[in-house]
């Protein structure tokens, strides 16, 4: 069983920031990956950002240059910094972990961006 409890989601003005944060914990000895996902209203959910145990980072196009991903691996947590938000990045950001190749997912926080 592995539990991922997300925290950090809100409303905030255009041009401002954000940092999400996700706490791993259980049977998570053999973690692959850690990443972010979002769903916006209407949509499909789609990767933001993932890094996986060797370091290998990968941003979808639309958040380049403007979120960083990180990870604290005594803490087992993995963090988005969200800088320069748009509204369109307005959606329910969801943790995801890979453990043993087997997708695990957080509840969501969602993520408010006013024009």
């Amino acid at each position: 069983q592995v539990q991922l409890v997300e925290s950090g989601g809100g409303l905030v003005q255009a041009g401002g920031s954000l940092r999400l944060s996700c706490a791993a914990s259980g049977n998570i000895f053999s973690l692959n990956a850690m990443g972010w996902y979002r769903q916006a209203p209407g949509k499909q959910r789609e990767l933001v950002a993932t890094l996986t145990s060797g370091g290998r980072i990968n941003y979808a196009d639309s958040v380049k240059g403007r979120f960083t991903i990180s990870r604290d691996n005594a803490k087992n947590t993995v963090y988005l910094q969200m800088n320069s938000l748009k509204p369109e990045d307005t959606a329910v950001y969801y943790c995801n972990a890979l453990v043993m190749n087997v997708e695990h997912w957080g509840q969501g926080t969602l993520v408010t961006v006013s024009s």
